[in-house]
């Protein structure tokens, strides 16, 4: 059992956010030179990014990280679904509408119930879900979780089919986590919420989550249990920006010192208003505007990371935040335990508000419409490109060679299944631009084979 230390050095953060704030914009300039040529940056210079207010350097930023965006990840963008599956939790975490104190008839899923959520998911088209339930030790210990993920996995509608599942539970134990990967989940995702620890202890008022240490160092038992795919995320609105994203850079090394490999993905949710609490309480928030600089730093910050946006941001936002720096997007999402159920009756409670209500259907054609190509692709979890060997991949360009391929087959599937007469068209003229991308020769055919194979009924092909 590894010893749980604080790795995230307060004083060094707050003092280099102090020094950044004489930052001129020559020197952001010569930074931003840097970033365009891949250079890496230092935390120095990601804190004199943060205090970034030219316009025409807000422009240039934004180029620069769409150009490595596409650099390193092309044009795809992954698409998957949340599913709720409990809201018991003995946490008062103040921002959150789960929170002990917010008095509600709680709920959690039967088997038959999750199995019929991932029914309508399937309908949706989603081939990934992450797993979402509050931290609750009698009711919803890890025995529940292993039994939701069981009764995931087995769950098939017509051609619909669940293939990885990525789980977002409490900190917990290494013999929990061996438990975890035993059950073949993709990425465990777990939030800091805040790296700043007054700020940590006061919204997670005795509470079990209010350990800040041992939620700091759950990746590394993660790790230590043969899980390779962690995924991070801060909560911004609640602390300092600038303090969690070079907090974040410090825990990515961090795993990279300590484990071989960092961040698989970063989540990047604001605050919104939940039951039971007020937003000016949080004087932290942060605009559209900060927010756009946030994403764009962190693709620069940690350029071989998955960036993760949610339905919280609206439509117009997402779209925008996509063409420099997210990768991963959520569509169709229901934020409430048996929420796909129960959204066409009108009965909602939602954790938090969301403001991007559009189907999948919907935001796959308006991805085709921006020239990207909706992914669902699960390819890399099931042949082992996970840890740092996705990371080798990624680093050297050869994983363009398997994820955009596989990335048009599950596209064409979609298209097959779930798709009407326009989406096809869009489908079929989108493959038809980006076969021709595809360099070597032999996996062009092979693409174009398995694409065949898919129109005449075949799934789940891949490379």
């Amino acid at each position: 059992m590894e010893k749980e230390i604080n790795f995230i050095d307060q004083n060094y953060i707050e003092n280099l956010i102090l020094e950044a704030r004489e930052t001129s914009n020559e020197e952001i300039e010569r930074i931003l030179e840097k970033a365009r040529n891949r250079e890496g940056l230092t935390h120095k210079e990601v804190a004199s990014l943060l205090e970034i207010k030219d316009e025409d350097q807000k422009k240039e930023l934004y180029k620069i990280a769409g150009e490595l965006k596409k650099a390193i990840y092309g044009n795809r963008i992954v698409v998957f679904a949340p599913l709720y599956v409990s809201d018991y939790c003995t946490n008062n975490c103040t921002y959150c509408g789960y929170k002990r104190d917010n008095k509600f008839l709680r709920k959690k899923l039967s088997r038959e119930e999750i199995q019929n959520e991932v029914r309508l998911l399937e309908k949706m088209g989603h081939k990934r879900l992450a797993l979402e339930l509050g931290e609750d030790p009698v009711n919803a210990p890890i025995e529940y979780t292993l039994e939701a993920i069981d009764a995931v996995y087995s769950t098939k509608f017509e051609n619909g089919a669940i293939r990885r599942i990525n789980v977002n539970i409490a900190a917990t134990t290494v013999e929990n986590y061996k438990k975890l990967k035993d059950a073949e989940i993709g990425t465990y995702i777990l939030f800091q919420e805040t790296y700043h620890k007054p700020t940590y202890e006061k919204v997670h008022p005795k509470s079990i989550k209010g350990n800040y240490e041992y939620h700091l160092n759950a990746f590394s038992r993660a790790m230590e249990a043969g899980i390779d795919d962690v995924g991070a995320g801060v909560l911004f609105g609640l602390s300092d920006y600038k303090f969690e994203i070079i907090a974040l850079m410090l825990h990515n090394e961090y795993l990279e010192k300590t484990k071989g490999v960092g961040f698989h993905t970063i989540s990047v949710p604001r605050i919104k208003k939940a039951e039971g609490m007020s937003l000016d309480e949080y004087p932290h928030q942060i605009d559209d505007d900060t927010f756009r600089n946030i994403v764009a730093i962190l693709r620069l910050a940690v350029p071989f990371t998955g960036m993760i946006l949610s339905t919280r941001e609206t439509a117009e936002l997402r779209k925008e935040l996509i063409k420099y720096g997210i990768s991963q997007v959520s569509a169709g999402s229901s934020a409430d335990v048996g929420g796909y159920t129960d959204r066409e009756e009108g009965k909602t409670r939602t954790q938090f508000e969301l403001a991007d209500h559009r189907t999948p259907l919907e935001v796959l054609k308006e991805l085709l419409d921006e020239d990207f190509i909706p992914s669902y692709c699960t390819a890399c979890y099931r042949m082992g490109r996970t840890g740092d060997r996705f990371m080798q991949l990624a680093k050297s360009g050869n994983i363009q060679n398997v994820c955009s391929p596989n990335a048009l087959l599950t596209l064409m599937e979609y298209a097959m299944d779930y798709g009407d007469k326009d989406l096809l068209q869009k489908v079929e003229k989108v493959i038809a631009r980006e076969i021709l991308n595809i360099e070597r020769e032999d996996i062009k055919e092979l693409t174009l084979e398995k694409l065949e194979k898919i129109k005449k009924g075949e799934r789940d092909l891949y490379l």
